[in-house]
């Protein structure tokens, strides 16, 4: 008998003698993914993005005001239970003032680290305007405690104007491909999510390689609007995902928000949603939706990765109150694509 032959006849043996709930050697468990119960500082979290550095986890999300602090910091070491761990920025930087004079505070950061930096790249605008402007920010580390702890304002990077540009400057997320391959996308509504190349040495915009790329956008007529927004990439097995959200965020119990995906094997695109839709012309695949009263329009996702696992982050509104709360998934693949948790 072949050695292959003998494999498959041992593991036919294991088999019919196993217990229930047996998992033969070189095989895993399948485990349907789950969302966390989180506690702690969880509720009023609005686009959460999310980083690990040592053992803890640094959630930072839309928030604050001036005079006690602008883009809120969240702490945890087990991803359940979470402290709010103080603010980015006391007040808003000059120059967001001076470009944007009716912006109350900083939305939907992005946290990233390359070139021995942490990048905080956030938003400063006003609410359905395309006057818009994307910031960034530094710092050496994550840990208050350290001595290395500063936030730098390293100051513009983007700008859209109102009566000048068919995109919006807000929801920035930073994708690193390579050493020097490293995107900033971003958009909301109008003509949808764009993408252009950071220089990694400034993380300012690329002045060598100025293409904008035009990731996904939706139908500009009624109900639909061109409801797409908060982009974020990332990189698995031989493709890139193109995560986003659909519909129609902060209106609490009425939100419709919904995380869409897609994928394509160059950053630069064409992504394409699991019929092969591209995202350019409405395409999107479902990842979550709110389907019970509970919670309502999940969304403005991001997407940890870890060594063994990865976590869809997220906001979600509780269908009573219609506050905005943390909500973590955990995300398994299949056949390619992702699949989360579902709300309660």
């Amino acid at each position: 008998m072949s050695q292959a032959k003998s494999l498959v006849a041992l593991s036919a043996a294991l088999l019919a003698v196993a217990p229930i709930g047996f998992t033969p050697p070189g095989t895993a468990a399948s485990k349907d993914p789950e969302v966390l119960q989180l506690t702690g500082a969880v509720e009023g979290v609005h686009d959460p993005v999310i980083m690990k550095e040592g053992d803890t986890y640094y959630v930072f999300s839309t928030g604050g005001r001036p005079g006690t602090g602008v883009i809120p910091i969240r702490t945890s070491n087990d991803l359940r239970a979470w402290a709010l761990a103080g603010y980015v920025f006391e007040k808003l930087p000059a120059w967001a003032t001076q470009e944007i004079p009716r912006a109350g505070g900083a939305w939907a950061p992005d946290i990233s680290f390359y070139n021995g930096k942490y990048h905080l790249y956030y938003a400063v605008s006003t609410f359905g305007s395309r006057n818009s402007a994307i910031g960034l920010a530094t710092n050496l580390t994550l840990d208050p405690k350290s001595p290395r702890y500063k936030w730098v304002d390293e100051g513009m990077v983007l700008r859209s104007y109102q009566d000048k540009d068919d995109w919006n400057a807000i929801d920035p997320n930073l994708f690193i491909d390579k050493k020097n391959s490293v995107w900033l996308d971003w958009g909301s509504f109008w003509g949808g999510i764009k993408m252009k190349r950071i220089d990694p040495q400034t993380g300012k915009l690329s002045t060598g390689d100025t293409t904008m790329y035009s990731l996904s956008s939706r139908e500009r007529a009624q109900p639909v609007g061109g409801s797409v927004e908060a982009p974020f990439l990332i990189k698995h097995g031989g493709y890139y995902y193109l995560f986003v959200s659909f519909d129609r965020c902060c209106r609490g119990a009425n939100s419709t928000y919904n995380v869409v995906v897609g994928r394509s094997r160059k950053v630069t695109g064409r992504f394409l949603d699991k019929t092969g839709k591209p995202m350019p012309e409405g395409g999107g695949s479902l990842v979550i939706a709110g389907t019970t009263p509970a919670w309502r329009g999940p969304g403005h996702e991001a997407v940890l990765q870890e060594r063994n696992a990865d976590y869809l982050v997220f906001h979600a509104y509780q269908g009573t109150t219609g506050r905005s709360y943390l909500q973590i998934s955990t995300m398994v693949w299949e056949d390619g694509w992702p699949r989360v948790g579902v709300l309660p």
